[in-house]
């Protein structure tokens, strides 16, 4: 059964993990979006950790982030199993990049392809002989 559930668990809340994050993580820009990702530091992790941001230099209402990060959020709950390594929980953050607020549906194929993308990052090539 697939669990369609975003605990508290899941959200990138530690200020540690989060500088960590910023300094040593490494990034991809995918419009709308710019995300960072590292390996997550606390190894007794069990689930991968997110945390999504919206800059309140381009949208001044508290309003406007509130339903983009709302979007942004039920996108990433639906379709979070994409990213499926096993071994090694990572942490990330989307940072919403757009100048004007993209409808669901553009927000949820746009995370999607971030997550497809991420995916590819975070699992282990196997080494060429």
């Amino acid at each position: 059964m697939r669990s369609f559930t975003f605990t508290k668990a899941e959200r990138l809340s530690k200020e540690k993990a989060i500088k960590e994050l910023f300094e040593k993580g490494s990034s991809f820009y995918l419009y709308p979006f710019k995300v960072l990702h590292a390996p997550n530091p606390d190894k007794s992790a069990k689930v991968n950790q997110v945390l999504i941001s919206v800059p309140s230099r381009q949208f001044k209402r508290a309003v406007d982030r509130n339903k983009i990060k709302r979007r942004i959020r039920e996108a990433y709950r639906i379709q979070k199993e994409i990213i499926n390594n096993k071994s090694e929980k990572a942490i990330f953050t989307f940072i919403y990049t757009a100048k004007e607020i993209l409808p669901y549906a553009e927000i949820k194929e746009k995370v999607l392809m971030a997550l497809t993308k991420l995916n590819m990052k975070l699992t282990p090539s196997p080494e060429r002989d």
